[in-house]
């Protein structure tokens, strides 16, 4: 279909009115929910896509560019004092995309995806931007392809070869198994440590799976056994869980491990809490290791050695991707940028802390 699809098309092939179709993207619950999904279907079907406001139908441009991204908010920092201990690894994207977008003159709109939350929500932002960027397994993929159809799009982490069927998208990802790699091999050569318990995620998430690649090469590199699969898999990566994880790994029938490997700085700081109202010293008594380099892992004591991944460049690099396709600059074939990681070597693990040891993606 050449033609850009209007709200005509869409009422047309869903079989009700134009009003009915507006009210689905204005206000879903005032629609039955059987009527609703007929209207999302064809709107899918179509490429269709809700202008945001009349100058963006008028000049096809809204001066504005998309965030939307899963919601990582973690109950136990709701209320904190200090701001800047809570801000996680999506705040951090937010801050590059919004530098950038400032830069080159646009503003950034931002959606978290709720669970339970109005299916046409992300058709809404599309609607009103001229660029959107989506964290890997927060949009279905027709969704996306039906966007993609009007507007450039920018995939965040996950692998490139997770979808295929997104192959034409430009993609930003990191070195997410390099650097658990390299982390794994300094507690293993540099600390002497044989016993690790790598601590990931139920969902099939395909950064949390690149790291534990990484960690297991390093195990087997090093004869290290019992690193075939996760010790533990936990249902969310929030400081509760990395709090009951500890505890589960403190109380295992084959005795505690002597480090704690955890997919994310959320758990392993929830895990160096809890190890602390047992009495537990890091690292002396036991080793506790994070990803991400989110702020909160240098604030805590002791401060947490992890994997620091360049979260607000990864906004910069999506706003520049976008902002080079919205004006029609070369390459034409999709861009694939992979980004550099880095070991940040703290208390948590026995060093003096240290600045980021580049490794290279």
């Amino acid at each position: 279909m050449n033609a850009i699809p209007t709200v005509y098309d869409v009422a047309e092939r869903a079989g009700v009115s134009i009003a009915t179709v507006s009210r689905v993207y204005r206000s879903p619950d005032s629609v039955r929910a059987a009527t609703r999904e007929r209207v999302l279907a064809a709107a899918t079907e179509l490429g269709y896509v809700p202008s945001g406001n009349a100058r963006g139908l008028a000049s096809r441009s809204t001066g504005v560019l998309g965030l939307c991204f899963p919601d990582y908010s973690d109950p136990d920092t709701v209320g904190a004092e200090d701001d800047d201990a809570a801000m996680l690894y999506s705040d951090q994207i937010i801050r590059g995309m919004e530098r950038a977008a400032r830069r080159h003159g646009y503003a950034l709109l931002i959606a978290a995806s709720l669970a339970g939350g109005p299916e046409s929500l992300v058709a809404q932002v599309a609607g009103r931007v001229d660029g959107f960027a989506v964290m890997a397994r927060t949009v279905p993929t027709e969704e996306l392809e039906a966007i993609s159809r009007r507007r450039p799009v920018v995939m965040l982490a996950g692998p490139r070869a997770q979808d295929p069927s997104l192959d034409h998208l430009d993609h930003v990802e990191v070195a997410n198994e390099d650097g658990q790699y390299e982390l794994t091999r300094h507690l293993i050569h540099d600390h002497g440590l044989r016993r690790l318990a790598y601590v990931g995620l139920v969902d099939d998430s395909p950064d949390v799976e690149a790291r534990f690649r990484g960690f297991r090469r390093a195990c087997a590199e090093a004869g290290v056994e019992g690193a075939a699969a996760p010790a533990l898999r936990m249902p969310m990566m929030t400081q509760a869980e990395g709090a009951r994880a500890a505890g589960l790994l403190c109380e295992g029938d084959g005795g505690r491990p002597e480090a704690f490997v955890f997919a994310n700085d959320q758990m392993a700081v929830g895990a160096l809490q809890a190890l602390e109202r047992r009495g537990l010293r890091v690292p002396d008594d036991v080793v506790v290791t994070g990803f991400d380099g989110i702020p909160l892992s240098r604030m805590v004591r002791p401060a947490l050695t992890t994997v620091r991944q360049p979260m607000v460049r990864m906004g910069e690099e999506a706003v520049d991707l976008l902002v080079r396709r919205l004006g029609g600059q070369p390459p034409r074939e999709p861009v694939s940028l992979m980004l550099p990681v880095g070991v940040v070597r703290r208390a948590s693990c026995g060093c003096e802390d240290t600045t980021a040891i580049p490794t290279l993606g």
